[in-house]
């Protein structure tokens, strides 16, 4: 429904919902790479998926994975020039940046999902092959392996740094720099206005990095397969469905564009 709104809806043809709509695709792709198989696995008792299925559902978790939490770094740049740089918003974020960021964020995701996958899935198991998770994940499958997973493991922190700790960064800078310059606006009003085009936005990465870095935080000891699929749960299951309620219900512009579309396809009725 958000794609079509911005699609239809001209005046949402803005820097801000081009971004929204790639969010928007990665969690439609991202719920359709995994959950349909979960379905099929908590209705049967005998839970199997072929080498090749486990592959690319690995393959394509990671990559969309990647892809948003880059996204959403390139959202709160989007939403620092709006609001530390209102009068040349559509001159910075230009058509051509806005492009480069998104291509940027898809290439990054899929050439770090590739390497990742092709490391995790090479390893021997020498016959272990019960998998003890809700889905095809990194390290559920590298503890099949029976082998020294030195590599792996290394390659799981570098991918963390890449996908998490530097988007992570980068929209904590933007939201400090966003702070301080709402700080100094004097009116109450232009506070709120200024606070309001960044309030969707803030909801999704507070949600998604939060659990990122609860994840990657706590002790190893403390971690288990249980709480491990709680996770990968809310990752395919809870955020791709809360994130268009919090950008549709959250957004006085997306919901105006969904009564000017309603209005149109009435008028043409008649």
């Amino acid at each position: 429904l958000i794609l079509l709104l911005i699609v239809l809806d001209a005046r949402l043809h803005l820097p801000m919902y081009f971004f929204l709509c790639n969010l928007s695709l990665v969690d439609i792709c991202y719920t359709s790479s995994g959950v349909p198989q979960m379905l099929v696995h908590f209705l049967l008792e005998e839970k199997t998926i072929s080498f090749a299925r486990c592959g690319a559902q690995h393959f394509f978790s990671l990559a969309l994975g990647g892809t948003e939490f880059l996204l959403l770094a390139a959202m709160a740049y989007d939403r620092y020039v709006a609001v530390c740089d209102p009068l040349r918003y559509m001159v910075v974020m230009s058509p051509r940046l806005c492009v480069a960021l998104a291509a940027i964020s898809w290439l990054v995701g899929l050439v770090n999902s590739a390497v990742e996958t092709a490391v995790t899935m090479r390893l021997p198991t020498c016959g272990h092959n019960v998998l003890n998770h809700v889905a095809c994940e990194t390290l559920a499958l590298v503890q099949l392996a029976c082998v020294d997973i030195t590599l792996n493991q290394a390659i799981i922190v570098a991918s963390s740094v890449v996908v998490l700790l530097v988007p992570c960064c980068l929209v904590s800078l933007s939201y400090i720099l966003i702070v301080a310059a709402i700080l100094q606006i004097h009116s109450t009003q232009g506070r709120r206005k200024a606070f309001g085009t960044c309030a969707s936005h803030l909801t999704v990465v507070s949600m998604s990095y939060g659990m990122a870095l609860f994840t990657h935080m706590q002790p190893h000891a403390m971690a288990s397969a249980e709480q491990d699929k709680v996770i990968v749960l809310f990752y395919a299951v809870v955020t791709p469905m809360l994130n268009p309620l919090i950008y549709s219900l959250r957004n006085k512009d997306v919901k105006a564009a969904l009564s000017r579309v309603l209005m149109r396809s009435s008028e043409v009725k008649h």
